[in-house]
């Protein structure tokens, strides 16, 4: 049953809603397994989200840049890690409004996740939070923009899902976690908004090939949805997490705020939001059917590559890396990933 205060904020206009909206950009990763590759282009230890990667501008700043159609700039919080603070020391004098929020140490997406939302619940209690990876490829911006926004809307009309951006695979991966869609979800949202039957973590490549043929997608781990309901999805799944940055609540925006932050960080453990929340929670997502978007994790190094071959990208950093075990380069770059 639709609450009086939620009718209030489904009757709003798209420029009022807009005000709800918020954004996470995760950039406080270690970027290990591309750390060959970006030490290629930067010299140093530097990890990916702070390298320009694909074009010019680093994969930090085009999340922003890209994030930017649908969210306003000062709603947008960008997760980073203490430990890199020489590689994003001038993120603060130019973060184009955001939000910037620095976490003590890295210990893994559902930590980063939850202290990010803690936050915007005191700011907006009624918001609706998309979480971004600061690593991912899109070939056809335009048609990711329009999936988000159908993610919005679904979000609105069933506040008590989280919904993920599905990407229909073209090969049979088993480094990603895979969504088994169910049925529409109905309500006068686009068929391309489903229930989730199942959610397959890292699946076996024989696994993954019978995925792919049932017509399962892959998760990109872009996920929209009421900042309650993550809140409650993640205190079903992960209680001691979630009671831990509720405990400190009360010190968000004071003072005490990092020595609170410190302390909570020096105890909890490292937990993956996928492996530990979305895998046992699919009576509480949604999925987005995406369009032909050409998406692509640029987690490793045979991805960056070929997302280079398919836009006919050869930089002098990529000229002595190998191409053992990658795939083809496509006829175009909608659609097209390195398995």
């Amino acid at each position: 049953m639709t609450s009086p205060l939620h009718q209030r904020y489904l009757e709003l206009g798209p420029s009022e809603r807009s005000a709800h909206h918020w954004g996470v950009i995760l950039a406080g990763g270690d970027g290990k397994r591309l750390l060959s590759l970006t030490r290629r282009i930067t010299g140093d230890e530097r990890p990916k989200q702070f390298c320009a990667v694909v074009g010019r501008e680093t994969l930090l700043d085009q999340t922003r840049d890209r994030i930017r159609r649908l969210i306003r700039p000062e709603h947008t919080v960008v997760m980073l890690t203490k430990a890199h603070d020489r590689f994003f020391g001038g993120l603060a004098s130019d973060a184009n409004g955001s939000q910037i929020l620095v976490q003590p140490l890295n210990r893994g997406t559902a930590p980063a996740i939850v202290y990010s939302l803690a936050r915007l619940l005191e700011l907006d209690p009624d918001g609706v939070a998309a979480i971004f990876p600061s690593d991912h490829h899109f070939a056809d911006e335009d048609a990711f923009t329009a999936d988000l926004q159908i993610a919005f809307d679904a979000a609105e009309h069933r506040p008590d899902r989280v919904i993920l951006l599905g990407v229909t695979p073209d090969c049979p991966e088993t480094e990603y976690g895979w969504v088994e869609p169910g049925l529409p979800l109905g309500q006068g949202l686009p068929d391309s908004v489903c229930d989730v039957a199942r959610f397959w973590e890292k699946p076996s490549r024989s696994r993954a090939s019978a995925l792919m043929k049932d017509g399962c997608l892959w998760n990109s781990f872009v996920m929209v949805g009421k900042i309650v309901a993550f809140r409650d999805l993640i205190h079903r799944a992960l209680p001691e997490l979630m009671n831990a940055f509720e405990s400190i609540q009360p010190t968000l925006f004071m003072s005490e705020e990092t020595l609170a932050v410190n302390e909570v960080y020096s105890r909890i453990r490292s937990s993956n939001f996928s492996d530990e929340v979305l895998s046992i929670s699919s009576d509480d997502l949604a999925v987005v059917r995406s369009r032909n978007i050409g998406w692509s994790d640029l987690g490793e190094t045979k991805r960056v590559v070929s997302v280079l071959e398919s836009k006919r990208l050869r930089p002098d950093w990529a000229s002595s890396i190998g191409t053992q075990g990658e795939c083809s380069p496509p006829d175009s770059a909608k659609g097209f990933h390195g398995c």
